[in-house]
């Protein structure tokens, strides 16, 4: 109806004017009417040229191809003599876009929407496209439960024949979900079914829920999880009939009713496989995590075509699919599938490209990827390649794309984009700790030397506590095959008593060398040796423990010290792990004839459990001990074990639980063995996005102990606490906040719920 409503306009106002143009050879074109459109556009859009002879055909053509441009309201040809004159009314021109009163959906985000189709500052106004627009917003805010929103254009003329747009909304308040309906359900119970949705009547007691709130999106996903978990449970036949979704007259509640039909439950009678096999197949045989005789489950089946297409990804075979046909009986409620397999092409990589790594140098990321160019494509190589590369610690966020090569099927390029954060800082600055009081502090810090991996930090602190000076440097491949190398210097000066531990001073200087060796992906093999000269200073107010090390051995000691650790590693990152475990066993040992014979044995373990896409939960624990031999009775008072603190347990002073000193104010000593255990539940900073991973909460348990020489080791006198944790990757370093609250203090504990540490990754 509108097309021919449209011909027969052009029929009354153009026809006639066009019969009164006698056919004529154009000698010249005048164009006239343009306010802000140039006269090159309309000749560029003109099919008549100077030279061609204008009739009644050319001159409807010409009056349709220039109102095709959108640019004119009116166009009108005339004849002067043997001249064209092309006369055009302009459509205005967009001046300015305002939209008002919207809260629920961004006005950015709108406006960027409406650039998009062409409602923009400077662009052609066209009321169609306005009313297309003020449709589109209202069916996004009905999709948000939002009834009764009013959307009101307003077109303002401005000179140069220009418009102002102004869209002011009315949001109102959003309809409120009173209930949710499940018809035709026998097997399971409305609750228990209303469980699976995140949409429904908001608790009395969740003052913030939006999940009374009504969305669209939502709505789906709930409904796909009502279906997962019905075909879940054995109902392959499971369907959602209908949903209606009505509002009430006053459009303040929504009424949502799903008709089901729950069908039978199957069982499976078998499986085979089909297609064509390019590895053995009993090693997909041994992927298929379906049994004849046990209950169907479409989790089970999609788990399992998706571990036959990784196996085969792994094995050269990118493009891999796997569909898992079904054979119903529906007579006897069984099923059984044929797991049909279409490996495609075996492909192989071309390149590795690299981007966004303006620092780091491309051997950097290339040293880290196990896939190899010119190697068959493996999908667990390249996740692995990942993994390494967000553990460097050089980046805030890795991105692998493996797209194919145009025109080679059996080609695919590996892309990996990074995105990098600082790794390197010069701080002066005065703080204070609460395990060393006030501090000064100067540092320089790479730990990716002039974008190579190297790393390299130099340190002087003062403290109530501690004065030292630091130099420290590793070469993370100071071989080709990965066997790093470091070396460090050190002098450190140690006032006990301002530590909150027995009086006493120590002066430290030494050196070392180590090397990390890698056996392999995820075990490491460490070994080094330093040699170290450390002097005791003691007066008559010294710890008893100082004061009969003293007597014994002397206030000078040198020793020469092995160190021998293995690691075992799977997390996903270095600084803010969220799945994966950690093990770590390291041996302390000075070399037999030192002035002092000791060792020490630590062991750690962790894992890192992902809850959800942004939670996780932790559990780690360690267990240390130590002691003298030869010479040496027991293990060296100023190498004891410690605990209490932001690093060990805490709620308690730093250092602070376990044996103490015999001499009044009888401060902690320390011990020669110590038991530490946590967990944690991790989760995001509210109001942060998934991209945003620099910061996240926790809610955790502390335990720990240390136990002195000739001590029981009594598990029931571990301490206790529980709080939270805020963990932030900040431009100085990693940050750790606490506030925790011991659980069976004691009397004689010493407490402190807020605690704080700076430069101890956030593992």
């Amino acid at each position: 109806m509108k097309k021919i409503f449209a011909a027969l306009l052009f029929g009354v106002f153009f026809i006639p004017f066009v019969h009164a143009i006698e056919s004529f050879v154009v000698k010249d074109i005048r164009v006239e009417g343009l306010q802000r459109i140039s006269a090159g556009t309309v000749f560029n859009y003109l099919p008549i040229k100077v030279g061609d002879t204008l009739n009644e055909k050319y001159s409807q053509e010409a009056i349709r191809a220039l109102f095709k441009t959108g640019f004119f309201k009116d166009v009108r040809l005339e004849r002067q003599g043997n001249v064209l004159i092309v006369t055009v009314v302009e459509r205005p021109s967009i001046g300015n876009v305002k939209i008002d009163g919207t809260k629920e959906l961004s006005e950015e985000d709108l406006k960027e929407g409406l650039k998009q189709v062409g409602l923009t500052e400077g662009r052609i106004f066209n009321k169609s496209l306005l009313d297309k627009v003020g449709q589109e917003l209202r069916q996004q805010y009905f999709s948000r439960g939002y009834y009764a929103v009013n959307v009101k254009s307003t077109v303002t003329p401005l000179e140069r024949n220009r418009v102002a747009i102004n869209i002011d909304v009315t949001e109102g308040r959003p309809a409120k979900i009173r209930e949710i309906n499940i018809v035709g359900n026998h097997r399971f119970s409305d609750k228990k079914l209303r469980k699976l949705f995140t949409l429904g009547p908001k608790p009395w007691y969740a003052f913030f829920s939006k999940r009374d709130q009504y969305s669209k999106q939502k709505l789906g996903g709930d409904l796909e999880r009502l279906r997962n978990f019905y075909q879940d449970q054995g109902y392959l036949e499971f369907n959602i009939d209908s949903t209606q979704v009505s509002i009430t007259p006053d459009k303040e509640h929504i009424f949502i009713t799903v008709n089901i039909t729950e069908g039978n439950k199957f069982t499976i009678t078998d499986f085979k496989l089909s297609g064509k096999f390019v590895v053995p197949e009993e090693e997909l045989r041994g992927l298929v995590t379906i049994k004849p005789g046990s209950i169907f489950s479409r989790k089970a089946v999609t788990e399992t075509t998706k571990k036959i297409s990784d196996h085969l990804a792994n094995n050269g075979y990118a493009f891999a699919n796997v569909n898992a046909i079904p054979d119903i009986d529906k007579k006897n409620s069984q099923v059984s599938f044929t797991f049909f397999v279409d490996p495609g092409r075996r492909v192989y990589v071309r390149r590795i490209n690299f981007s966004g790594n303006i620092a780091t140098r491309d051997e950097v990321l290339r040293r880290e990827m196990r896939q190899l160019e010119g190697a068959w494509y493996s999908s667990k190589k390249i996740q692995r390649s990942r993994t390494r590369l967000n553990r460097l610690g050089f980046f805030e966020s890795v991105n692998i794309e493996t797209p194919a090569v145009p025109g080679s099927p059996d080609q695919v390029d590996v892309n990996v984009s990074v995105k990098e954060r600082p790794t390197g800082n010069f701080l002066f600055g005065i703080g204070f700790s609460d395990v060393q009081g006030v501090l000064l502090n100067a540092s320089i810090t790479q730990s990716n030397l002039f974008g190579t991996g190297k790393q390299l930090s130099a340190n002087v602190d003062t403290s109530d506590a501690t004065k030292s000076i630091s130099v420290n440097y590793v070469n993370p491949y100071h071989t080709p095959d990965g066997i790093s190398r470091g070396f460090n210097v050190f002098s450190t000066r140690i006032d006990a008593a301002q530590a909150n531990i027995a009086a006493y001073d120590t002066e430290t200087t030494g050196a070392g060398i180590f090397y990390g060796i890698p056996l392999s992906e995820t075990h490491r093999l460490n070994v080094g040796a330093d040699i170290e000269r450390i002097s005791i200073k003691t007066t008559t107010s010294s710890a008893q423990v100082a004061q009969d090390f003293v007597a014994k051995h002397g206030a000078s000691n040198n020793m020469l010290r092995t160190t021998l650790g293995w690691s075992f590693d799977t997390l996903d990152n270095i600084l803010f792990p969220t799945k994966g475990s950690i093990q770590r066993l390291s041996l302390e040992l000075t070399v037999p004839g030192s002035d002092i014979e000791y060792y020490k044995i630590n062991y750690l373990a962790g894992r890192y459990w992902p809850v959800s896409a942004r939670t996780s939960f932790k559990i780690k624990g360690e267990v240390g001990f130590g002691d003298g031999y030869g010479g040496t009775d027991n293990l060296p008072f100023f190498k004891n074990f410690f605990a209490g603190g932001s690093r060990t347990v805490r709620g308690f002073d730093p250092r602070s639980l376990g044996p103490r000193d015999t001499l009044p104010p009888n401060n902690p000593i320390g011990g020669d063995r110590r038991i530490l255990g946590n967990m944690e539940f991790l989760f995001p900073v509210p109001g942060t996005t998934q991209e945003q991973k620099s910061m996240r909460l926790s809610a955790f348990v502390d335990a720990g102990m240390v136990y002195g020489p000739g001590e029981k080791l009594d598990m029931g006198e571990l301490r206790y606490s529980t709080g939270l944790a805020f963990n932030w990757l900040s431009p100085i370093g990693p940050l750790s906040f606490s506030i925790a609250v011991p659980l069976n203090d004691k009397p004689g504990d010493d407490t402190q719920s807020f605690q704080f540490t700076l430069g101890v990754p956030l593992r």
